[in-house]
């Protein structure tokens, strides 16, 4: 398969051409055979399905974005997932046919994957959170032994400086907001800056990059990490900080269990912690820009209605400026190191 990135067009025909014949058609081309059966996943960036099989258990595919990742950059994707499960991790690698991950048919490139069911963590279990700690370390140590080439890097640059760019040149912020947004931008670029320093040379090393509760699946006492779609290089924490939720009371024990687990497999260096708060405030600012780049789509705006309202630009630029005060405080505390 040639390394070839689709030209971005038109979001709001992406999927157009993509009917449940098509779905079940390009799963069969890779000699499966469907049973009929389809459904839809709660996936908006991808399109994802779940499809019975005759005479074996039912398979998900992926239909990737058009003009989002090259072929390189997926299979960097699948080539980590790979890696990780020959490393008896628990992710969900894609499936293998005729000595290949990454498919085409017609205009959409697909990815098959087993089938995996189970909930989301509850995440005031203290025991399941030390687990994930550990999985978490287990990610990092085959993260750390080479890095991506095609792949984003998380930083200031593409998830800040390129989300405010983006959504100031093509008008999403409202005229009588773009002061005071483009204000608050520079403050938390400052305080972004800022915990980097702090923080003082972190290690960049591959990542899951979406670490959050909703891509992992519990089944009793079994764990699966699914989609590693937004796999990237960053820091360690950024695949930690996701599942710390509530009050810094409430934070702070939740971390202690994390890195209990963590530690078993990998040392956590503690400067990292100065970086919770600027990840957070970069993936708010990423996640706006992210809407905007899809509003086109015409599933973001049943998915969402509330983006691109007064009410939502305003809340926007009231969360960046809580963000902002967040950043100067202290990290959370950790004694276990």
């Amino acid at each position: 398969m040639s390394d070839t990135f689709y030209p971005a067009s038109d979001p709001s025909l992406a999927y157009q051409e993509l009917t449940p014949d098509d779905i079940i058609a390009s799963v069969e081309s890779l000699g499966l055979a469907c049973d009929g059966r389809l459904l839809a996943l709660n996936s908006y960036e991808n399109r994802v399905y779940r499809i019975g099989l005759e005479d074996a258990p039912p398979v998900v595919a992926k239909f990737y974005r058009p003009g989002r990742w090259s072929d390189a950059a997926i299979l960097e994707e699948h080539g980590f997932a790979q890696e990780l499960a020959a490393a008896e991790v628990p992710v969900v690698p894609p499936l293998v046919h005729a000595g290949r991950t990454l498919h085409q048919r017609g205009e959409f490139r697909f990815a098959v994957y087993p089938c995996h069911g189970g909930r989301a963590p509850e995440l005031d279990d203290m025991a399941l959170l030390e687990q994930l700690g550990r999985l978490v370390a287990r990610i990092h140590l085959q993260g750390a032994r080479r890095g991506f080439h095609h792949r984003m890097r998380i930083g200031l640059e593409s998830y800040g400086v390129a989300s405010r760019d983006f959504l100031l040149a093509n008008d999403f912020v409202p005229a009588e907001l773009r002061d005071a947004y483009a204000g608050i931008c520079a403050h938390a670029f400052d305080g972004i800056r800022g915990c980097f320093g702090r923080a003082g040379t972190p290690r960049f090393l591959r990542l899951h990059g979406d670490f959050h509760p909703g891509n992992v699946l519990v089944l009793g006492e079994q764990v699966h990490i699914v989609d590693l779609d937004d796999t990237l290089s960053g820091p360690a924490v950024q695949d930690l900080w996701m599942f710390l939720s509530g009050n810094r009371a409430e934070q702070t024990p939740q971390l202690a269990r994390l890195l209990a687990g963590y530690t078993e497999f990998r040392d956590f260096d503690p400067l990292e912690l100065h970086l919770i708060e600027a990840l957070r405030t970069l993936r708010i600012m990423h996640y706006a820009a992210w809407l905007a780049r899809r509003w086109a789509d015409p599933a973001f705006k049943l998915a969402f209605p509330w983006f691109n309202t007064r009410r939502y630009w305003d809340e926007h630029v009231l969360a960046l400026r809580e963000q902002v005060a967040l950043m100067e405080e202290y990290p959370l505390e950790w004694t276990g190191s």
